[in-house]
């Protein structure tokens, strides 16, 4: 009996310990039970934050640097930019789920146009973007073609420095379009020059000679006072201060080029001189896109002139202001060419050595009187007034600043100055070939960062890494 009741104590001990080790068990690893309808809830949450962070990462990752954009995206892009100004939607904020970053400047297709520029809204970082009409390379052919050209202003010695420009720029851009290329001298090209020419551009070379009143001194010039001019100017070596082939140059270029019987049916030209670059592939035709968007007048470098060869230019020019006040353009850029309202000018013009432009501008009544007038004062031959000063001053004030156009992608050089696009993606997807730390753009010295603030356009990406 006694070990009957201890073997009924043993089991009993050992049921107890059975079920402690179980609940111990349940109390650890929890319950696998849930209602139903808890279980659906809680998988339809998951789903959603799942959802949400996916968006945000997607928002919140950048494109890849030099990432080329997809065909999809290429003509959302297209058509976002051709559309009105009453069309564009609300500009992007930032950070905003589901919109494009407002650091994201619209990247055009390098073979529709340029890179598109942007106003700053009212926050100076929001971009609200200039809608521009681009080229449609899929209906595109050499009947749309535009009577241009591109003009060099040489002398037989500079054959090896054209061979040089024409080289890259047929690379670049002409082996695509074929323009004309029209040189002009103010004496006879020799064969050699013809010849050599005509064989290395695509389009057809067409050569004219000066007329000797075009590259003279005009009646109403005291000579002996030029001359002492020069020699005054090269005692305090001021380039080119002693030239007096460089002051008819610059007297040409000014009044006299587009005035040529060989450039009378042309309407847009590109000014080349010897042993310049292009750094970037141009895949549009800059002539048409220029025309279609009504600009006037485009550059790639600017910077201040030497004081010391323009004394009197600015007061000669309010002269004429003065005088014919009809000629300033509503919307002009004033503001650029002076930091006191006018009174004086800061020196700022438009590195004249690379413009595309429309010659009608300059046969407008407005440029010729204004010309006109500063023949008369004599400042090409009694100081150095230089065209690309002459050329900027009228560009700014006769015009509305829209008509005034600054290619960032184009990549140009002309010794010792640089312009290279500081954006890693339109270096890439232009296919330059120049380095950003050499670009002149944004150094302290340049006059384009004041263009910037007086149109109040949004700045190109990475241009503070480059001041």
């Amino acid at each position: 009996m006694a070990v009957t009741r201890a073997n009924a104590r043993l089991i009993r001990f050992v049921i107890f310990a059975v079920v402690l080790i179980g609940c111990g068990y349940l109390l650890t690893k929890g319950s696998t039970y849930e209602p139903p309808q808890v279980k659906q809830q809680q998988g339809v949450g998951a789903s959603k934050l799942q959802q949400q962070q996916q968006q945000q990462q997607q928002q919140q990752t950048p494109p890849q640097a030099g990432a080329p954009p997809s065909k999809a995206q290429q003509q959302q892009q297209q058509q976002q930019l051709q559309k009105p100004a009453a069309q564009q939607p609300p500009p992007a904020k930032a950070n905003t789920p589901g919109t494009q970053s407002t650091d994201d400047l619209k990247y055009t297709p390098k073979n529709m146009g340029p890179v598109a520029k942007a106003f700053l809204g009212e926050d100076k970082q929001t971009p609200q973007y200039i809608p521009q009409k681009n080229i449609d390379p899929a209906t595109y052919t050499p009947n749309d073609k535009i009577k241009a050209a591109f003009v060099g202003l040489a002398r037989n010695q500079d054959l090896n420095g054209f061979l040089a420009s024409i080289k890259t720029i047929e690379q670049r851009f002409n082996n695509k379009f074929h323009y004309d290329w029209v040189f002009l001298n103010e004496v006879e090209f020799s064969e050699e020059f013809k010849t050599t020419i005509s064989n290395a551009v695509s389009g057809e070379a067409k050569f004219g000679l000066i007329p000797a009143e075009h590259w003279s001194y005009p009646e109403w010039i005291d000579q002996e006072k030029a001359a002492l001019v020069r020699e005054d100017m090269r005692d305090r070596k001021i380039i080119y201060g002693d030239s007096a082939s460089y002051r008819h140059m610059c007297r040409f270029e000014s009044g006299f080029f587009w005035r040529q019987d060989i450039l009378k049916d042309y309407e847009y030209y590109w000014r080349v001189d010897p042993d310049v670059k292009l750094f970037c592939d141009i895949d549009y035709d800059v002539f048409k896109w220029m025309k279609d968007n009504d600009k006037q007048y485009s550059f790639t470098i600017s910077l201040p002139e030497y004081k010391e060869t323009i004394p009197t230019l600015w007061q000669t020019t309010k002269e004429f202001i003065d005088k014919n006040p009809n000629y300033l353009a509503q919307n002009n850029m004033m503001n650029w060419l002076s930091d006191d309202g006018g009174k004086t000018y800061n020196g700022c013009h438009f590195w004249s050595n690379f413009e595309i432009a429309s010659l009608d501008f300059w046969r407008s009544d407005a440029y010729k009187a204004y010309f006109e007038y500063l023949d008369k004062a004599g400042g090409f031959f009694y100081e150095r007034w230089g065209d690309a000063p002459v050329h900027s001053i009228a560009a700014a004030l006769f015009l509305p600043k829209e008509k005034i156009h600054f290619f960032e992608d184009i990549g140009y050089f002309h010794v010792p100055f640089n312009n290279c696009p500081v954006d890693d993606r339109i270096r890439q997807e232009r296919n330059c070939d120049c380095l950003p730390k050499d670009d002149f753009t944004w150094k302290a010295y340049s006059c384009t960062t004041k263009y910037y603030k007086v149109n109040n356009y949004k700045r190109q990406k990475n241009w503070e890494k480059f001041t």
